[in-house]
């Protein structure tokens, strides 16, 4: 068994739709980034890699590659998987957390939690999502960003 940790972060802009765990929520600003954004299904893409030692997000999808511009982040999970599963075959488990001041993140936890354990082929139970605030403190605080961490258990 081994573990990983991923962590990501991304502003606020307005123009753009909001993506986290791969569900769009309603906002009137959303992450600025290359791809959509996800911070949640980035930090679980860097998770997922520094658990089987092959790297991070940035070495197989590279913010300068056109291929994934704009790109759907459940796409990248999907890709992250493939390169992962030929060593380690089980996530175990996934535990998340997302750091923003808004929008409020548990009305949509649950869809979040569907959509990772479909994507990796895992029962929704495996996949814990927490959401907190900064309590007015920092850029995510001031509503500018949004971070994520996660930490994950593969075999």
């Amino acid at each position: 068994m081994r573990i990983g940790h991923g962590y990501d972060v991304h502003r606020l802009i307005k123009g753009r739709p909001l993506f986290l765990g791969g569900v769009e929520i309603p906002f009137e600003k959303g992450l600025e980034g290359h791809s959509d954004a996800d911070v949640l299904l980035h930090a679980l893409c860097d998770a997922i890699l520094g658990a089987a030692g092959k790297g991070d997000i940035g070495m197989h999808f590279s913010d300068t590659d056109s291929a994934y511009k704009n790109i759907y982040s459940i796409e990248l999970l999907k890709e992250t998987w493939k390169i992962v599963r030929p060593h380690y075959s089980t996530i175990i488990n996934i535990d998340a957390t997302i750091f923003a001041e808004a929008p409020k993140i548990s009305p949509y936890a649950d869809k979040m939690k569907d959509k990772i354990a479909s994507t990796l082929s895992i029962v929704s139970d495996q996949v814990n999502i927490k959401a907190t605030t900064n309590e007015g403190l920092g850029f995510i605080g001031r509503k500018e960003g949004i971070a994520a961490m996660c930490v994950v258990l593969i075999d």
